[in-house]
């Protein structure tokens, strides 16, 4: 069930928009008020965007260039699975909205436009229990550096308002993430051994542990580098794994793509394990979302 939304401002009927800013505002602030390690500061605002929303979880994701991204913060299970199913199967109202860089709403992937229009997407979610997906991209001057995106159990839109509260979420989003940002790399230049890493070093890494993982393809396959994203993802997608997860494996020689000569010698199998022995079915199409 979605969780409860908090009262709204003081003050009864619909409010102005000044008092809403102030209530997008003081609710994020608050969420974020005396917590120490930075780490738990995304997932605090994330939870904070279910109460400022009639939905039942957010995540946001950053973008890493084209085709990559990671998640930087999630409210719950879902929507971390959610997160890293659109890039997995690299499509989704998320990759849409970062595409555009407008918002897009898609209000019912069970039936209907949107769920022609993302059918691998709209299926998977609706496994999930999600019916609405709501993304927004996150940025200044035009340029997309992540979305921020909502879901919702039950199909349907938001309401103006909801939709005018949102951008303001997004926009308060934008502005931690930035903030938080700066302050990471301060950390890290300062040299502070004993840190928490910050959200940045962690998602770094994972931009790392993706790209280095599609040169490896890029010299199995002989591919360029969109179409080794594309073979990690169906490869992914194929063993309801997520494109992270299978990005370590390949780093850790413990799984290592064919391409067809080498498939033809080894008897038609084109993809083959390493190290663990797994091969390369096609079981399991439910991305499992437990990690990146």
């Amino acid at each position: 069930m979605a969780p409860e939304r908090s009262d709204g401002p003081a003050g009864g009927g619909v409010p102005p928009d000044g008092r809403v800013r102030l209530w997008v505002r003081e609710t994020l602030a608050a969420a974020a008020r005396g917590i120490d390690d930075p780490q738990a500061v995304p997932g605090a605002l994330c939870e904070a965007c279910v109460r400022l929303l009639p939905i039942s979880g957010s995540s946001v994701s950053i973008s890493g260039g084209k085709g990559v991204r990671v998640t930087w913060c999630a409210s719950d299970r879902v929507a971390a699975r959610l997160a890293e199913l659109q890039y997995t199967v690299g499509d989704g109202p998320c990759q849409t909205a970062l595409d555009q860089g407008a918002p897009v709403v898609a209000a019912d992937l069970g039936d209907g436009r949107d769920a022609r229009r993302w059918p691998i997407f709209a299926h998977e979610a609706v496994a999930l229990g999600v019916r609405a997906v709501f993304s927004l991209p996150l940025g200044v001057s035009g340029a997309a550096i992540g979305t921020l995106d909502l879901y919702s159990e039950r199909p349907g839109g938001l309401t103006a308002q909801d939709m005018r509260t949102a951008l303001w979420v997004r926009d308060a989003v934008t502005y931690a993430l930035m903030s938080l940002q700066a302050v990471g790399h301060d950390i890290a230049e300062a040299g502070t051994e004993d840190e928490v890493a910050s959200w940045v070093t962690a998602s770094e890494a994972d931009h790392t542990e993706v790209y280095q993982a599609v040169g490896m393809v890029m010299v199995q396959l002989d591919l360029d580098p969109e179409q080794a994203l594309d073979r990690l993802r169906a490869r992914a997608y194929a063993e309801g794994r997520t494109v992270s997860q299978l990005a370590r494996e390949v780093l850790a020689r413990k799984l290592r793509f064919q391409n067809e000569a080498e498939a033809d010698d080894a008897g038609g199998r084109r993809d083959y394990a390493g190290e663990d022995g797994r091969d390369g079915g096609d079981e399991g199409r439910t991305v499992n979302g437990d990690g990146p």
